[in-house]
């Protein structure tokens, strides 16, 4: 009887060993953090990991369901709170749940509530995140822009009439407009991408936006003017989309919000930047204009796709014209500007923003104030200075469109598409 107490007191030893010895190699991947990013546009998934995992994404119908198994994973905290960031706003989905499937294999089910179009692609490590797997899910139709549009009485906005009223003080002579003009409203970053931070953790995606919302408010309380925002809430649109947004909804302006950020807190002051077709005019704005370009890779964006404006845009015939009125929009809106803070340089400069490239659409990006200064940061918090600082890039504009008044124009001729060929209108 001691014998076999002998033994297998030995055995579970040898047991306990033997397990201690092979846990490493059964454990999996940890998934480090798991957001969710739902908008009107698309909603993304988004999963990191310390290293690239392996994965395979599959739809089931009746009902609508999306199912992404992960290999060689561990079913651990960030996986288990996953469905628990999901909203009840979200457009696409119903509900989410994670768990362990089979050995080896931690499958994720998304209840959808529409059928949807399905992007999953990995990004490499870049700026604070490690390994990223992203599940981007689309509306079959995409969301009109227009509709975001609608009048505060309920009634879609008359694109093709302004209201007629009587012409200001110091108007006489000044060309007169048969339409609405169109402004669309890029609030920088969003989402994944988190832009420059302050030293109190200010992210610039959020400045952007509420300084955005405040100049929405503001144009389109003016008789004759409409904004767009290109983003509504914290999420991240590709460089692209935000372009093809101004054009989709064929924009008079449009007017890209920022927050610089330097490695010495000392830098302040507001910029306005425009398109250029060769070079940038200093090297900061050329330093600013790729770290801006960036903001894709930091956003997550599949780059299997090509950027049609990149080839094509700067041969446009209209691109210098349209430089040349982006000019003048950045001049009016950069003398605005500074009679509410220091210029931090006293002319418009030009570099090759990705966000600018609308190849018929004058465009700025105006970097409202250096969020890596503890003091502008602070002022950058506070909603009187947004609103001022809304107030004054409106002022800009209306300044511009005194001198340049929206008129009837005719389609830009289609721009090639990724392949080539002809895009329609």
């Amino acid at each position: 009887m001691a014998r076999r107490c002998a033994e297998a007191l030995v055995a579970g030893v040898v047991a306990l060993i033997l397990l201690h010895i092979a846990a490493p190699a059964l454990a999996g991947e940890p998934v480090v953090a798991a957001r969710l990013w739902p908008s009107p546009d698309y909603t993304r998934l988004t999963l990191e990991t310390r290293n690239e995992i392996k994965y395979s994404v599959f739809s089931v119908a009746d009902p609508e369901r999306l199912v992404l198994d992960l290999q060689g994973v561990d079913f651990g905290p960030a996986l288990e709170s996953l469905p628990r960031n999901l909203r009840a706003e979200d457009p696409f989905i119903a509900q989410l749940r994670a768990g362990r499937n089979r050995p080896g294999v931690v499958r994720v089910v998304l209840e959808l509530k529409q059928v949807v179009r399905a992007q999953a692609f990995t990004l490499r490590p870049v700026a604070q995140y490690g390994h990223r797997l992203v599940l981007d899910l689309y509306p079959l139709v995409p969301p009109d822009p227009l509709a975001a549009l609608i009048a505060l009485d309920g009634k879609v906005p008359k694109v093709g009439v302004a209201p007629k009223g009587k012409a200001d003080d110091g108007d006489a002579g000044a060309p007169r407009s048969d339409r609405l003009a169109m402004i669309v409203i890029d609030p920088g970053h969003g989402g994944e991408d988190p832009g420059a931070r302050g030293r109190r953790g200010t992210q610039e995606k959020d400045v952007t936006l509420l300084i955005a919302r405040r100049l929405k408010a503001h144009i389109d309380a003016e008789p004759g003017m409409r904004a767009l925002l290109t983003r509504d809430s914290d999420y991240y649109l590709p460089l692209q989309v935000r372009v093809d947004k101004a054009r989709r909804v064929k924009a008079d302006l449009l007017v890209s919000i920022h927050a610089d950020a330097y490695i010495r807190p000392h830098a302040h002051g507001s910029s306005v930047f425009a398109l250029s077709e060769r070079r940038a005019t200093s090297e900061a704005a050329r330093w600013l204009a790729k770290k801006e370009n960036e903001a894709d890779l930091i956003g997550g964006v599949n780059l299997d796709g090509k950027d049609r404006y990149l080839a094509q845009t700067l041969l446009d015939l209209s691109q210098t014209a349209t430089i040349d009125h982006s000019l003048r929009l950045g001049n009016a809106v950069l003398a605005e500007l500074g009679t509410i803070n220091t210029l931090h340089k006293p002319r418009v400069e030009q570099a090759s923003f990705a966000v600018l490239k609308a190849p018929d659409i004058p465009s700025i990006l105006v970097e409202t104030a250096f969020i890596s200064n503890p003091s502008e940061e602070k002022r950058l918090n506070d909603r009187a200075y947004q609103d001022r600082l809304a107030r004054a890039i409106l002022a800009g504009i209306k300044q511009y469109l005194k001198r340049h008044p929206p008129q009837q124009r005719p389609t830009l001729a289609a721009l090639p598409d990724a392949r080539g060929g002809r895009r329609a209108e």
